[in-house]
């Protein structure tokens, strides 16, 4: 139990450090100027927020449930992983430690939401920002994509946890979000300067946590590769 709330510890850090990523904070800010222009009443405001955050966690409650079942329900795959998992996790942590370090980039153009998807989107209302989550939630770039397939998915699979773990993950790349919208139906202005400092901390963030991705996957390789067998 213990080491399951630790699990969920992680895909909530793991959910935040992809929001405040800099290809996801453009959808934030995208986000943030949907939930803005509801700034009339505080209720609907706050729905909003919430709406959005909700409309990510499905996405990835479904892609999680998607690919830990079908990884868990195929006996070969199964078996494969069960054997193989923890001696394949540390190369999968450098990797992703490598690509939050900005060592491994790729020269991705992220999904962006055409001028008539916006449209359609503001017709709907509140309602669109849940349409909104879903849509930016699947827009993934290389360091939100490094992070829910390189380390939430793994996470999932050691715990076999398509629900769980992918709705916290979710909460958390929405949570920057909804707190913004929180301080918008509250009357704090100063957005900008709050998206500045978060800016700044999220290049300390991401680099501490690549550089502890790198020595746990180092020494995961270390303990694993020297210690047992790679293959019996």
């Amino acid at each position: 139990m213990q080491e399951f709330v630790l699990g969920i510890l992680s895909a909530l850090w793991l959910g935040i450090l992809t929001s405040i990523g800099p290809c996801s904070m453009a959808t934030n800010i995208a986000a943030i100027s949907f939930i803005d222009r509801r700034i009339g009443r505080t209720r609907m405001v706050f729905l909003t927020g919430l709406l959005y955050t909700i409309g990510r966690m499905l996405t990835y409650i479904v892609l999680g449930i998607l690919f830990v079942t079908t990884a868990l329900s195929v006996p070969h795959v199964s078996y494969l992983l069960q054997k193989y998992m923890n001696k394949l996790l540390g190369p999968v942590l450098i990797v992703v430690g490598m690509i939050l370090l900005e060592l491994i980039s790729f020269n991705l153009s992220g999904s962006g939401v055409s001028e008539k998807m916006q449209k359609s989107i503001e017709s709907l209302g509140i309602y669109g920002a849940g349409l909104l989550g879903i849509i930016f939630a699947m827009s993934f770039c290389p360091v939100s994509a490094a992070l829910f397939f390189g380390s939430l998915i793994p996470l999932s699979l050691k715990y076999d946890s398509g629900f769980v773990l992918p709705a916290v993950y979710g909460l958390g790349t929405g949570l920057p979000v909804f707190l913004f919208a929180v301080m918008i139906a509250f009357g704090a202005r100063s957005i900008g300067k709050a998206f500045n400092k978060l800016t700044r901390l999220e290049w300390w963030v991401r680099r501490a946590t690549g550089i502890i991705f790198v020595l746990i996957g180092f020494y995961s390789c270390k303990f694993l590769f020297f210690t047992q067998p790679l293959f019996n």
